[in-house]
This record gives C-alpha cells, sequence and structure tokens, in this order.
C-alpha cells in the first residue's frame, strides 16, 4: 500500500471524495505540517499551528494511480485560493498536497506542473509530510455521520470523482 497526503480545504468532504474512489483502502482526517505537537481542532483554527485539515489517503496501486488520485483532487479544489476553499477561510484550509517518498514527490510535481498551466496562480503547497496528527475521532468519516454537514465539494463534483472508477487508469 502507498499513501498520500491532502490538504483540500474542509477535510469532511475531501475524506468523503477518497473513499469513493476504487483503490482507496483507508483514510483518516488530520492536520499536517504544522508547528505543534498533537494539535486540537480548536488549536488548529486560531491560525497559529500552521496546520492543514489533510486527509490521509491510503491506497493500493495495483488499483488505482497516484495519478488518478490527483486528477481527484483537483476536481475537487481551487489551487488559485491560497487560505481558503469554498465559504471556509483560515490557513488550516491551505491547499497542500505532502508525500512521504521520492518517487511520489516526482510525480506529484510533474502533475502540478500541467495542473499550474491552467491557472493564472497556483498556491497549493507541495511538499514532503513533515507529520500528521490524526483528528478527534468525531472528524473521522464526518459526512457518514452527519450527512447534512457543510462541504465546498459540491454534489457534480463528487460525481466527477465516482466517474473516474469507470474509466481506464493514467499510467504513472
Amino acid at each position: 500500500m502507498n499513501e498520500i497526503y491532502l490538504a483540500g480545504g474542509c477535510f469532511w468532504g475531501m475524506e468523503k471524495v477518497f473513499r469513493a474512489l476504487d483503490g482507496v483502502t483507508e483514510t483518516t482526517v488530520g492536520y499536517a505540517n504544522g508547528t505543534t505537537e498533537h494539535p486540537t481542532y480548536e488549536e488548529v483554527c486560531t491560525d497559529k499551528t500552521g496546520h492543514r485539515e489533510t486527509v490521509k489517503v491510503v491506497y493500493d496501486p495495483d488499483h488505482v494511480s497516484l495519478r488518478k488520485i490527483l486528477k481527484a483532487y483537483f476536481i475537487c479544489i481551487d489551487p488559485k485560493l491560497q487560505n481558503r476553499q469554498g465559504n471556509d477561510i483560515g490557513s488550516q484550509y491551505q491547499t497542500g498536497i505532502y508525500t512521504t517518498d521520492a518517487e511520489s514527490l516526482k510525480i506529484v510535481e510533474s502533475y502540478a506542473a500541467e495542473e499550474k498551466k491552467k491557472h493564472d496562480c497556483f498556491y497549493t503547497e507541495i511538499m514532503p509530510l513533515k507529520q500528521f496528527w490524526p483528528a478527534e475521532e468525531y472528524h473521522q468519516n464526518y459526512l457518514e455521520k452527519n450527512p447534512n454537514g457543510y462541504c465546498h465539494i459540491t454534489t457534480r463534483e463528487y460525481e466527477l470523482v465516482k466517474q473516474l472508477n469507470q474509466e481506464g487508469d493514467d499510467s504513472e
């Protein structure tokens, strides 16, 4: 199994997206790349920890490529926004892709270079993962437990991600 860490605004919706993608075997929402250890949601919301709301995505590379995961990610985020996605504003909502190995970083950088060409500005962070702290239990699978919870990801975007399950896989 491989893993990638994706910050795409509110982690509730991002987790729901990746749980719907074939080949993803596990998701965990949490806080990545900040300056404090074991942060709480309340601390992260102060804009003082540097943490990003992030989803750890564990996937089987025999069933889904990292490129397809990145395609799903970019369907759901606006890389032109800094410290914001939808109605969520603050540094914890900064978009970012965090890797744990050199091969994944190379794939992410290549894919992001293609995405950057589509936009006048591009704020999505791309870097190695420094640390990841799982969020409190009530945040895990939040939108399954609370189907009417807010998320910036639209129904159309969810459907586009689900359609990726029907497509052939992008080669890496």
